[in-house]
């Protein structure tokens, strides 16, 4: 097997494809695995709000989720 950069190596001349992990790899379901794990992946459209931060550079624009501010608040005023 050839290949196209000469300093590369093809990475199935680097494994042992007989190692018991890679056996397993080729056996898994990976199709249905990426199916049931896809939804936890997928984009999720998130709200949040501009804060303004002062550092040493001076006042700057900072963007917090809307989740960051929940948790926040719970902390803060945990009675609310």
């Amino acid at each position: 097997m050839s290949t196209p950069d000469f300093f590369r190596a093809r990475l199935d001349t680097m494994i042992d494809l007989r190692h018991p992990l890679a056996v397993l790899a080729t056996r898994m379901p990976w199709t249905e695995i990426e199916k049931s794990r896809a939804p936890s992946f997928a984009r999720k459209a998130r709200t949040g709000s501009m804060k303004l931060e002062a550092d040493m550079f001076g006042p700057t624009a900072v963007v917090v989720a809307a989740v960051a501010l929940a948790l926040l608040d719970a902390r803060v005023c945990p009675s609310a």
